[in-house]
């Protein structure tokens, strides 16, 4: 096996090794005109993996309604510029509990991100780090939580599930803490695991979970995408769940859903959480009054408006809509961040203008690991950055932090009362 070398598209030897040649060669195939915006590192990543993978980064639940709402309600905000504002120097940096940040992105939390592309949590947060923003770590992650705080440069966040029950959630605290991450988001909207009918009908579920035998039928999707499959073979396949330790024994993937189903978040884990974790907290899935409202009287110092990205309950409203109405409950007792449907810098503005200190993205950065690792996550990271910067300069303001509902119109519905 060492002497039997070959080339992978995206710059990976079968060793998991790059060489400067193959990285050069990745890194032109993501500049620009080619890789113009995140559409476009959606389309590379179409073509880079299975159609099975693709598929679970790309989709949502049921008939996918909120899935297509989070990128309409984007376009049914418009700006309000101020022309003629010559904008010397721009400044896109703000702190999010305690940490400055070089713009007001983060990468959001993504399970199975190893299955995208041996670079996985780690090459993320990498580009997170050299980016100067922040990287949250999702409980159903291929690399050990201490090895992803590691890579980074930058702050770290762990995202809670408790999978594996309570043990396993105190001892996945510890560590965390112990690693040197600051924040802990909870995550409040799987009860149990939505219908993502695309994964499915591709068979996500037997490629996770299932039997050599059940997998056979979907095999053509990943015997078409040589490239990926040698990476995934050559990578170890299906990883453990390394931040799930049950019985002393790192999760199963095949074990993941079961467990998870057993061991959803309630409000009343939340002073046992409290009295474990001893940082700020941030509660993700927040969509409504009554949970920002709870979220202030559990001691959370941050929400995030959240739908998890389409992929959970149908039928939901976009995020961006139901933001107005959860700053407005807040009001200013906790610090309010924005999940689901970012794929512009212009929509990074928009959340902001309507009382969003930053955004979390998912799916924008995901296609970019899927793409091509790190590389493309970092690319993804530009193309934000670039369109924050541009949108800022045209809109006429000078600062993120200068940022208000004055230089956007909202449909007058949006509005709370």
């Amino acid at each position: 096996m060492a002497t039997c070398w070959w080339w992978m598209a995206d710059g990976w030897r079968v060793d998991g090794r790059r060489t400067s040649e193959q990285m050069t060669r990745n890194q032109r195939a993501l500049a620009s005109p080619r890789v113009v915006n995140i559409e476009d590192l959606r389309v590379l990543a179409r073509r880079r993996v299975p159609k099975i993978i693709f598929d679970y980064i790309d989709g949502g639940s049921e008939s996918e309604v909120t899935l297509r709402e989070n990128r309409r309600a984007f376009d049914q905000v418009r700006f309000r510029p101020r022309h003629a504002v010559a904008v010397a120097n721009l400044d896109l940096r703000t702190r999010i509990l305690g940490a400055d940040l070089s713009m007001p992105v983060l990468l959001a939390p993504v399970g199975y991100c190893r299955v995208m592309h041996p670079d996985g949590e780690g090459g993320a947060a990498r580009a997170a780090g050299a980016a100067g923003t922040a990287y949250v770590l999702s409980t159903v992650s291929g690399q050990r939580l201490e090895d992803v705080k590691a890579a980074t440069a930058g702050p770290a966040w762990f995202q809670l599930y408790l999978t594996g029950g309570r043990a396993a959630a105190e001892e996945a605290m510890h560590r965390a803490q112990a690693a040197g991450y600051t924040v802990l988001v909870i995550t409040i909207d799987t009860t149990v695991i939505g219908l993502r009918e695309r994964e499915v009908r591709d068979g996500m579920e037997q490629l996770l979970r299932g039997t050599l035998w059940s997998q056979i039928p979907f095999m053509p999707q990943l015997l078409a995408r040589p490239g990926w499959l040698a990476r995934f073979l050559w990578h170890g396949g299906l990883p453990n769940m390394p931040n799930i330790v049950s019985q002393g024994r790192p999760l199963r993937v095949s074990q993941a859903h079961t467990t998870m189903r057993r061991g959803f978040f309630s409000w009343s884990d939340m002073s046992w959480i409290r009295n474990l974790w001893k940082g700020p907290i941030a509660i993700k899935g927040v969509l409504t009054v009554e949970d920002a409202k709870l979220s202030l009287d559990h001691g959370a110092a941050a929400v995030v408006v959240s739908n998890h990205g389409g992929r959970q309950l149908d039928g939901l409203p976009a995020t961006l809509r139901a933001l107005p109405e959860v700053v407005a409950a807040i009001n200013g007792q906790a610090e309010v961040l924005l999940d689901s449907g970012i794929r512009r810098g212009a929509d990074v503005v928009k959340a902001l203008c309507l009382g969003a200190r930053a955004v979390l993205c998912g799916r924008a950065y995901a296609y970019g690991l899927a793409a091509a690792g790190e590389s493309g996550v970092a690319r993804a990271l530009e193309i934000l950055r670039d369109d924050l910067e541009r949108t800022l300069r045209l809109l006429g303001c000078a600062a993120v932090g200068e940022l208000d509902r004055s230089y956007v119109n909202v449909p007058a519905d949006w509005l709370p009362s």
